[in-house]
C-alpha cells in the first residue's frame, strides 16, 4: 500500500467511497464519474501501478477481480443482460488513478463496443 495512492487510502478507509464488494483480496466501490448506470470499481488491495506492470510474480491478483466482478454482475441482476469490463493502462489508454483496476460498466446498452 501507498501512502499518496488515491486507491490505496480508500481501501484503508481514510477516503470515503460507496462500497460495492470487498474481500480480503479486493475492494470495489462505486466511480465517482459513472459512465454507465452501473459503474464500478474493482481494485486489488495489494498495490500494483498498472496492468502494464503485471508479471509472473504479482499475476494471481488478477483472479479475485474477475471473481468480484462476476459476484457484482450477479448482484446487481446483470449477468445474463450483459457488461464490460475495461482496464485501462497508462496515458494513452486513459489511466488516471495509478494502482490497477478494472472498470465494471452495465445498466443500459453500451455503444462503441469491441465487437467479436
Amino acid at each position: 500500500m501507498l501512502k499518496e495512492c488515491l486507491f490505496c487510502k480508500i481501501i484503508a478507509g481514510s477516503i470515503k467511497s460507496e462500497k460495492v464488494y470487498e474481500d480480503e483480496h479486493v475492494f470495489a466501490f462505486k466511480d465517482i464519474h459513472p459512465k454507465a448506470p452501473i459503474h464500478v470499481l474493482i481494485v486489488p488491495k495489494q498495490h500494483i501501478d498498472s496492468l502494464a506492470k503485471l508479471d509472473e510474480s504479482n499475476a494471481d491478483v488478477l483472479k479475485p477481480v474477475f471473481l468480484a466482478a462476476q459476484k457484482i454482475v450477479k448482484e446487481e441482476g446483470v449477468l445474463e443482460r450483459g457488461f464490460r469490463t475495461v482496464f485501462n493502462c497508462n496515458p494513452e489508454g486513459g489511466q488516471l488513478v495509478y494502482h490497477l483496476h478494472l472498470h465494471l460498466l452495465a445498466g443500459k446498452q453500451l455503444g462503441g463496443g469491441m465487437g467479436a
